[in-house]
């Protein structure tokens, strides 16, 4: 582990989701505009608004009730900050990444609330993104951090879901 005490990564992963979104709807809102490329999910608007709503309610929740689980522990869930303990109860106990996975349910409750199939489409590349730029490096500073502890709970826990 270097002098530093945090993962190091990219970029604040919000930020990463909201660039992919916005980039999503941009691409899709110049496809319709510029290219009169008609697009949008085909489905009825109060149910598509019903879903998004569900989907962005759910991950909102899902991020608080993990972030809440690492205030309970009294180390930050920013990933630019240093960890102080190892989140293992609550949500922590069914994916190492539960705030990640609910930043995608919210990601996707917006792509849908937007009407936007480019967005929605833009969520894989941008979950590569998370996983090999900002998972990576949060784990491999654990490891250096936890040892063995981290190891073995990595070993009982899925990485998403």
């Amino acid at each position: 582990m270097s002098t530093r005490d945090h993962p190091g990564v990219i970029a604040p992963p919000p930020l990463i989701y909201l660039g992919f979104l916005l980039a999503g709807w941009g691409l899709e809102q110049f496809a319709v505009h510029m290219i009169s490329l008609g697009m949008g999910f085909s489905l009825d608007v109060d149910l598509r608004r019903g879903l998004a709503f569900v989907l962005v309610i759910g991950g909102l929740l899902l991020d608080g009730i993990a972030a809440g689980t690492f205030r309970r522990l009294g180390t930050p869930p920013e990933p630019w900050k240093p960890t102080t303990a190892l989140a293992t109860g609550g949500l922590y106990r069914y994916s190492r990444n539960p705030i990640y996975v609910g930043f995608a349910v919210t990601y996707a409750g917006f792509a849908l609330a937007m009407d936007s199939p480019v967005a929605l489409a833009l969520l894989a590349p941008c979950l590569i993104v998370i996983d090999r730029f900002v998972i990576a490096r949060e784990e491999a500073y654990l490891s250096a951090k936890f040892g063995a502890e981290y190891q073995a709970y990595k070993g009982k826990v899925r990485r998403w879901l």
